[in-house]
């Protein structure tokens, strides 16, 4: 089993969520508000620490037409940066996952307000839940009646 937290990297906050590749699902955590880049890697090290992740999910911010612009050079950065915690890190690429996690807070009837971080949340939990669903599923080991073990 492999633990892994999806991040939204923004300017101003970090949404983050948490997972497993053994139940291939993803939760939305409280976002990060930090102060600087060294105050981000700090915290998301502890993160990782805390959690025991080794794989980081980040999300790429790529156009619709697909192409990497501005914000996918911050967030390729951003991962350069969190190179050194000691877990892997993988860029999904998160179009439209804020939009998606705004309409599916609302389907919820909750009412996101941008400024809490819980759409940014949201949203590393939409990336990360992406990369598990992109993953193959892992097979059954259960046994049926009247299988016997090797």
């Amino acid at each position: 089993m492999t633990r892994a937290i999806g991040l939204d990297h923004g300017e101003r906050r970090i949404g983050v969520a948490v997972g497993d590749s053994e139940t291939h699902m993803a939760f939305a955590r409280p976002a990060l508000r930090t102060k600087s880049l060294a105050d981000a890697v700090d915290r998301i090290g502890r993160l990782v620490a805390e959690e025991g992740a080794e794989l980081l999910i980040i999300g790429l911010p790529v156009t619709l037409g697909g192409r990497e612009g501005t914000q996918a050079a911050r967030a390729r950065a951003f991962g350069d940066a969190l190179a050194g915690i000691g877990a892997e890190i993988v860029f999904v690429d998160e179009r439209l996952t804020s939009w998606e996690a705004d309409t599916q807070l609302r389907a919820e009837g909750s009412v996101p307000d941008r400024r809490s971080g819980d759409v940014d949340s949201a949203a590393a939990r939409l990336i990360l839940q992406q990369y598990f669903d992109a993953m193959p599923a892992a097979p059954s080991h259960d046994l049926h009646p009247g299988e016997e073990t090797e």
